[in-house]
């Protein structure tokens, strides 16, 4: 089994900043955990990689980032969270939800999503976490982050991702590419980078050519010099334990847990992200509001 890797690249003498990931694994085991249905798979797969790629991008080694694409689709959103070494983790609202292709056949994850708005919260240790939101255009994820990128950031950058699924609904490929231009960078390389963009058709396919993420970026470079920096290792990790749910359930209204325990069953609380689940028994739940008071 290939494993997970992101890779980090400039090009054109440092005028384009490049980063690839192959995600397959980590993608797989998030429908593992979720059990998700294939287009819930694809939503989940692409944000999970992009974050993956946005998040090595973050310098400080606590730094965090939260993506949320919340639209009125059935999917019911789609939150992940990635750190700076490669770490990703995240959830579906609705991980069964099935729709029909889309109009080439392709699984609909716009339809999925559906509009609203994109989230980016990067946490990096300030007072308060830097938040910014935009519409979602298309809700395919990928043109969603190039316009947050060209909009909030304000890089032009190009985005592509994409999940392909086995017949028996286990990822088969998972992956994609981010490209950005720097702050004057020569207009025949950026005119060069356009026309080659227009030829890529979808990045697993090129997965499926057999292809790394080193030569994805030299191939969507075409004549762009590429000088690989470094590779990082990533994963689906969830940082979830019994300790962080208790602190969340101390932070119920105080009503609300002598409700729980006035119930007399012990309860089954479940980590969102990785579907872990925790069980508390009543003497627990008594000893968390005890510390709560």
């Amino acid at each position: 089994m290939d494993k997970d890797y992101i890779v980090r690249a400039t090009a054109a003498n440092k005028q384009i900043r490049a980063f690839a990931i192959t995600s397959r694994n980590l993608v797989e085991e998030a429908r593992k955990h979720h059990n998700t249905s294939p287009v819930a798979t694809a939503a989940l797969g692409r944000l999970l990689s992009g974050a993956a790629m946005m998040g090595v991008m973050m310098k400080g080694d606590n730094d965090k980032l939260t993506l949320m694409m919340k639209g009125d689709g059935p999917i019911n959103g789609v939150t992940v969270t990635a750190d700076s070494k490669g770490n990703v983790k995240g959830y579906v609202g609705n991980p069964l939800v099935l729709i029909p292709p889309n109009y080439a056949g392709k699984l609909d994850v716009g339809a999925a999503i559906g509009y609203g708005t994109l989230t980016v919260i990067k946490d990096m240790g300030m007072k308060e976490p830097y938040s910014s939101q935009v519409p979602l255009g298309t809700s395919e994820v990928a043109e969603d982050l190039t316009y947050y990128f060209a909009t909030s950031e304000q890089i032009p950058s190009a985005v592509a991702l994409g999940v392909l699924m086995n017949k028996d609904n286990t990822v088969k490929q998972a992956g994609g590419f981010i490209l950005q231009v720097m702050p004057n960078t020569d207009k025949e390389i950026v005119e060069m980078l356009e026309k080659k963009m227009e030829e890529v058709t979808s990045v697993t396919d090129l997965f499926e050519q057999g292809m790394t993420p080193e030569d994805i970026l030299k191939y969507v470079m075409g004549d762009i010099d590429v000088e690989i920096l470094d590779t990082i290792d990533t994963q689906f990790k969830c940082d979830c334990s019994k300790e962080k749910i208790s602190k969340s359930l101390a932070s119920l209204q105080t009503e609300e847990l002598e409700n729980i325990i006035n119930d007399g069953e012990s309860i089954e609380v479940k980590c969102h992200f990785c579907n872990s689940a925790y069980n508390f028994d009543v003497d627990e739940l008594k000893e968390i509001l005890d510390k709560a008071k």
